[in-house]
């Protein structure tokens, strides 16, 4: 059986980053960015004050304390024409640009309005309350990597760069395909022999989530015929992702059948759990994921599997976020295969993030997935590890899988 880390790196290695497009920019939240966004001017583009008050030469300040005559006005977008000289100031409000021959900003707090002019009190250094040229970017600097997912903070950043369209990766569109005879869609009538279809319901929205398009191909029964008529329908599609159907018994037809019509399988069976029978392969020149049919093995495996393929078609780097916990709860030795815990999360008053592995780890039952916060890692033949051991987590918040 094939380690996970092998099986990931053949998968990432078959994936190229799809095509470029264009989007304005109130319609990329979301998206991946193609390439680098540099600055194209100095942000601030001049020196500007932090606050409202008296844009002043600190030297006349040096004292303590001066009236100066007031000159003008320096509001936000509004520069003040003249140059200051000693003993003088200029009124200039949050935002405004620092008029020539002033080099700080004295409080309004600190002032008290006379006549001609104002009375300051306090002493004062060069650059005081002063945003200088360039201080928030460089002209030419890198503003937005390439590979950045935009979300509304990026996304706030590219405006301030002047960029009202962006270039993005064009969504993958992935086809989602169930097989077996025992699925009916949800609200469907079935026997009791029969059970609703979930994983191409968590498998769709997780490919939304991941940033690409589902393509809901249906449930595939457990025919020759069936199945063989299906791959043409998948030849426009980016990446297709079956579930059930590649296991070894005489009905799971995926392998099989597939392997008739041009499936070029790169490996089948990993040393995981949940998730052992997991086949990748090109069918036509498409990329075919084949995740086991029970339902939390085929959610763990699109999270290790899919989710990192997803993020390396749209040129976004697939690593998994994974973060040092202590167990809760202890665990016996494990064996040759890398396992992968549903777990409850907390953080103690020590500031460690403790994890507790649910009781029961069977990759039929959904419903403790649904209520994890995270997945447990843990090594192949790792011994047994007592309360508070440290371990790797892979935190599903952090994949936008919230409960």
């Amino acid at each position: 059986m094939l380690p996970v880390d092998d099986a990931l790196a053949q998968i990432l290695a078959a994936m190229a980053p799809l095509p470029t497009e264009w989007l304005p920019l109130d319609r990329a939240h979301g998206r991946i960015l193609a390439q680098d966004l540099t600055a194209p001017r100095d942000q601030p583009p001049q020196a500007i004050s932090a606050m409202d008050g008296y844009a002043v030469r600190a030297a006349d300040l040096a004292a303590g304390e001066a009236r100066l005559r007031l000159i003008g006005t320096a509001p936000a977008g509004g520069r003040f024409a003249g140059t200051v000289g000693p003993g003088e100031t200029v009124r200039i409000f949050t935002g405004g640009p620092l008029p020539d021959g002033a080099d700080a900003v004295a409080l309004q707090e600190n002032a008290s309005p006379e006549a001609d002019g104002v009375r300051l009190l306090g002493r004062i250094e060069p650059g005081t309350f002063v945003r200088r040229q360039g201080l928030d970017i460089a002209a030419g600097a890198l503003g937005l990597a390439g590979g950045t997912r935009l979300g509304a903070r990026a996304l706030g950043l590219a405006a301030a760069l002047d960029q009202a369209w962006l270039p993005v990766r064009r969504q993958p569109r992935v086809g989602v395909l169930a097989t077996g005879d025992e699925l009916v869609r949800p609200g469907g009538a079935f026997d009791r022999d029969q059970i609703a279809s979930s994983n191409s319901v968590a498998l769709s929205a997780m490919v939304q989530l991941w940033g690409g398009q589902p393509v809901d191909l249906g449930i595939l029964p457990d025919q020759v015929a069936a199945t063989a008529a299906l791959v043409p329908e998948l030849r426009a599609l980016d990446l297709v992702v079956t579930t059930g159907g590649a296991s070894v018994g005489e009905r799971d037809l995926v392998r099989q059948v597939l392997g008739e019509h041009g499936l070029e399988l790169a490996f089948w069976q990993l040393a995981m759990r949940p998730g052992k029978p997991v086949l990748f392969g090109r069918l036509n020149g498409v990329p075919l994921l084949g995740l086991p049919g029970n339902p939390v093995s085929a959610c763990v495996c699109a999270i290790l599997f899919l989710r990192p393929a997803m993020l390396a078609l749209q040129g976004a780097d697939p690593s998994p976020p994974l973060v040092p916990a202590v167990l809760g709860r202890a665990l016996g030795a494990n064996d040759r295969r890398e396992e992968y815990l549903r777990a409850s999360a907390s953080w103690q008053a020590d500031g460690r993030l403790e994890v507790v592995p649910a009781e029961r780890q069977d990759s039929a039952m959904l419903a403790t997935l649904a209520r994890a916060d995270c997945l447990i890692k843990r090594p192949a033949l790792a011994p047994a590890m007592p309360v508070g051991s440290q371990v790797q987590v892979i935190p599903l918040a952090g994949l936008g899988l919230h409960v």
